[in-house]
């Protein structure tokens, strides 16, 4: 019996468990294509996408187009007729021609509960918006943003401890285990395809270095959201004494005083406690430009901050 041949787009690390799960089960993994490669670091220099790096450590053959809909691409991949094209994370719309190709089904693995958190930050912004639990969905791809049909679902809670990066990992690894199941399921006809209830979506749109910004009038629930979201870019920040002031952890107490929200209001090796609009926000881990992340009791070893400034 012939292997299931596959054509993988895919192209940061979320990808990564993916391709390394359908390697493992032994699917024919006929090419790899990603994004191009990119400058990084003070160095400028090249670095692979973690998928490339990846598929080159596993032998496999790599492809880079600049646009992956061009006729030259089209070809290359009716060529090879794969029974499916799995895309993860790849970072550029498939067309119409290309998504007829496969044999099967063109199918996306996506790291939220469809229909919720269509688009490109999903897991940030289920954590900046205080969901209770995200996982994956593997659906079918088709023209609209992440409105295909879907074939499976699998779950994970969302803890209050967990932040971008830990659940990130969990469900990168969830979705190479899924997907493999899934591809079985298909070519079996076990798969049951449910299409997607529109009124229930919600958006997730990209994040950017302002999504970062702390609004000190929010609510401590929000602002400790935010902060798990948005690590390890771009970071939660605010700015003391005119000086940027990131900050990567914190917790809630119930707000100590009546000082306006913003306000530094006791500074310990416990923490930094900031007022906002229903409690008092104590900073665990902050970096201040030039330094450092570091924690607060650390930092308070060679350097002061005052009680009573206002926060911005």
């Amino acid at each position: 019996m012939s292997k299931t041949k596959i054509v993988f787009m895919g192209t940061p690390d979320f990808a990564v468990k993916s391709l390394e799960a359908l390697y493992k089960d032994d699917y024919d993994i006929k090419l790899v294509i990603t994004q191009r490669d990119k400058k990084r670091g003070r160095g400028k220099k090249i670095q692979y996408t973690p998928v490339k790096q990846k598929a080159l450590d596993l032998g496999l053959q790599v492809y880079q187009p600049e646009d992956i809909n061009t006729p030259e691409i089209v070809n290359l991949l009716k060529d090879i007729a794969p029974d499916f094209i799995v895309v993860v994370a790849f970072g550029q719309i498939l067309k119409k021609e290309i998504l007829d190709i496969p044999k099967y089904k063109c199918i996306n693995v996506h790291a939220s509960l469809l229909p919720k958190y269509r688009g490109a930050a999903p897991i940030n912004w289920a954590i900046i918006d205080g969901e209770k639990e995200t996982g994956i969905t593997i659906m079918e791809m088709e023209k609209g943003l992440d409105t295909g049909d879907m074939i499976s679902k699998a779950s994970i809670p969302i803890d209050t401890k967990d932040d971008y990066i830990s659940i990130h990992d969990k469900l990168s690894s969830l979705g190479g285990e899924l997907l493999t199941r899934t591809l079985k399921d298909i070519k079996t006809g076990k798969a049951q395809i449910t299409p997607q209830d529109d009124s229930l979506s919600s958006y997730a749109p990209m994040i950017y270095k302002m999504t970062g910004k702390i609004d000190w009038n929010s609510s401590g629930r929000h602002i400790v959201n935010l902060i798990r979201g948005v690590v390890p870019w771009p970071v939660a920040f605010t700015s003391y004494k005119g000086e940027n002031l990131k900050i990567y952890k914190a917790e809630l107490t119930d707000r100590i005083n009546k000082e306006k929200s913003g306000m530094i209001v006791k500074v310990s090796d416990e923490g930094l406690f900031i007022n906002c609009d229903d409690s008092t926000l104590i900073v665990k881990e902050l970096q201040f430009p030039n330094k450092k992340r570091m924690q607060v009791k650390d930092y308070l070893k060679g350097n002061t901050i005052e009680v009573g400034t206002i926060l911005e």
